[in-house]
């Protein structure tokens, strides 16, 4: 029996998640979430379950709302990397979701490690 796409994504998210949990030692995570039109992210800290810091293609300041490209992903990258580091957090680990880690993620993950974030 044939699996939906949902389904696929579904537990591809819980695999990558559970996988990255494992090694977690306490650092935050970098979470993506991307739609058909924005991209955003999270930095969580999974021990306090509060968000650390978070950007978003729909912020006025990034210039790029309603845009899902690569471009797009690139600024927001470099804004969460920005954000991290008010926030304290030089290290994280990386949770792409249920998402494959090319095009707009990798381009995000890219800009990310360029602002300075280890992952």
């Amino acid at each position: 029996m044939a699996n939906s796409k949902r389904d696929l994504f579904l537990k591809r998210r819980l695999r990558v998640r559970n996988k990255l949990r494992k090694m977690a030692d306490g650092r935050a995570r970098l979470s993506v979430h991307r739609s058909s039109k924005n991209i955003s992210v999270q930095l969580i800290d999974d021990v306090k379950g509060v968000t650390l810091a978070a950007a978003s293609s729909l912020e006025k300041d990034l210039g790029v709302i309603g845009k899902n490209n690569v471009e797009a992903a690139r600024k927001v990258g470099a804004a969460i990397a920005e954000r991290a580091k008010k926030a304290g957090v030089e290290a994280c680990y990386f949770d792409r979701g249920g998402f494959l880690f090319h095009g707009k993620i990798k381009a995000l993950a890219d800009a990310a490690r360029e602002g300075g974030l280890k992952f």
